[in-house]
């Protein structure tokens, strides 16, 4: 029997002989690429165990070994931003990268409103025949959640125009755009958001786990996943084709939306981190920017600890410091509501200006006058990635302006008037729109807010009355998930919202 089967067996063999020992890199080593300027810059791929591997670029050239479990890496000399070049990757075969460049590469990540696309954002046409930028680069890394680390993903590098650009993210693009035509730098954007994640399915399980202190949060999101087998996820994909159908008859109500399978969605923990993030982690980067948060509104104490934890999670996986990290502050959403109700919109963008003050090189793009009530996707990405970008070219790029968000310092009181103080005030306080100041409310010992009087009483203070409260001892600020709210410093920064209380309400 052995010896009937021995050419089969050994044809097999050699074919999986030289599979092993070809050489491979991940795709985020494409043509079109970005390699990160002014750092030791990692490469790696894996080969078999033992075989040589020699890189070269430019003037650089380098010879390593594959390890015993077939990986292998590399990291180039700084480079300055420039090119394109031609990268060589040698071994049993070759590997060949042109048109590469070296820049800055910025990751985009979060949940929908990051992936949201030039072409569902305001002025698309313009936007589209004008995207002809050879010297940016775009690279959009596919949804995949999974409990199992990978090591690579489907796609690639495309040179930015009108015909890549359309289904890129909106903020991205135009942060990146931005950075470019101040610098000339090249610019690599790496798209990796993922409509409606949560922000724990970006951290990965043995973070996620140690300490305890997440295991309610974990526990709950796990729940969906009990039982749940590939059997029971064709029924439903089975009853959701009834019920679609269904509605195209009648044409009544709200189409019924698909099933998601709990096991790979972009809710359960790690799932992005190992699906979406591992395949690049290390790759040479210069920040992150983030837009995440609506999926977490219910949640907003645990995102208080998760926030800071994925930035430090981030910059410890890949090693290279403390890159910046930038994020932009939930916009207000859904209907106008009365002082004294509970906001967990409001909670979470609290959540996000604490983490000002819990990580370093961090900053905060504030858009609580940018949004539609009726859209939890406002179409002005441009105003929201021109607030993000000013703080990258304000610490990376050399171009001194204003970036904070004017933020509370301090209260007094005095009689029944509060009277607040306010940091990263540049030109002044005005009230845009009209005379009034809008969206303050105070309260006394009762903890009953009511809207209150307002008036600017200095460069960068406001005075806060209500005759209602004779006593105040508490003030908040846009504290509503859509705040009629119009305070903003004279460069068009508004305030960020704020409450001066920690009432569970």
């Amino acid at each position: 029997m052995l010896k009937k089967f021995t050419p089969i067996f050994l044809t097999l063999l050699c074919a999986v002989s030289a599979t092993i020992a070809e050489v491979s890199m991940p795709n985020i080593f494409s043509n079109h690429m970005v390699l990160q300027r002014d750092m030791a810059t990692p490469v790696w791929g894996k080969a078999e165990s033992g075989e040589t591997i020699s890189v070269s670029i430019a003037d650089q050239s380098y010879t390593t070994t594959a390890s015993s479990n077939g990986e292998w890496r590399i990291a180039l000399k700084p480079m300055p931003a420039g090119g394109p070049y031609t990268m060589t990757v040698q071994g049993s075969n070759s590997l060949t990268f042109e048109n590469v460049l070296f820049g800055d590469v910025w990751f985009c990540s979060g949940q929908s409103n990051m992936q949201w696309s030039i072409n569902n954002s305001n002025n698309t046409a313009v936007e589209v025949v004008s995207a002809n930028y050879p010297e940016i680069r775009l690279l959009q890394i596919p949804n995949r959640g999974t409990q199992e680390p990978q090591d690579n993903f489907d796609g690639q590098w495309e040179v930015c125009s009108p015909e890549t650009i359309p289904t890129f993210s909106a903020v991205g693009y135009f942060f990146g755009r931005r950075i470019h035509q101040s610098t000339g730098v090249p610019i690599g954007l790496v798209r990796n958001a993922w409509g409606g994640s949560a922000i724990e399915a970006w951290i990965d399980r043995e973070t996620l786990e140690a300490g305890g202190e997440f295991a309610n949060l974990l526990a709950q999101r796990d729940k969906p996943v009990e039982g749940y087998t590939d059997e029971v996820h064709a029924r439903k994909v089975a009853e959701h084709k009834l019920k679609l159908a269904e509605w195209e008859q009648a044409k009544k109500g709200k189409r019924p939306r698909a099933p998601s399978d709990p096991r790979y969605n972009q809710h359960r923990p790690a799932n992005i981190y190992n699906g979406v993030l591992y395949p690049t982690i290390g790759y040479g980067l210069k920040g992150v920017i983030w837009y995440q948060g609506e999926s977490n509104a219910w949640d907003a104490k645990n995102y208080q600890k998760l926030f800071p934890l994925l930035i430090t999670t981030m910059r410890e996986d890949w090693g290279q410091g403390d890159f910046p990290f930038y994020w932009v502050q939930l916009a207000d959403f859904k209907n106008l509501q009365q002082a004294n109700e509970r906001s967990n919109w409001a909670e979470l963008r609290e959540a996000q200006t604490m983490t000002l003050n819990a990580v370093p090189n961090v900053g905060e793009a504030v858009i609580i006058d940018t949004g539609e009530g009726n859209d939890i996707h406002p179409r002005d990405k441009q105003t929201v990635a021109n607030r993000l970008v000013r703080h990258a070219l304000n610490n990376e790029y050399g171009f001194t302006m204003a970036h904070h968000s004017p933020r509370f310092r301090e209260m007094s009181i005095e009689g029944n008037k509060a009277s607040i103080q306010f940091d990263y005030v540049t030109q002044g306080l005005y009230a845009h729109d009209t005379k009034q100041v809008k969206g303050f409310a105070i309260a006394g010992a009762d903890q009953k807010f009511v809207w209150a009087e307002a008036i600017i009483s200095g460069r960068d203070s406001v005075q806060i009355w209500s005759d209602a409260v004779a006593e105040p001892v508490a003030v908040r600020y846009a504290w509503a998930d859509n705040p009629e709210a119009n305070l903003k410093d004279r460069t068009g920064l508004p305030v960020t919202p704020f409450r001066t209380d920690d009432w569970d309400q």
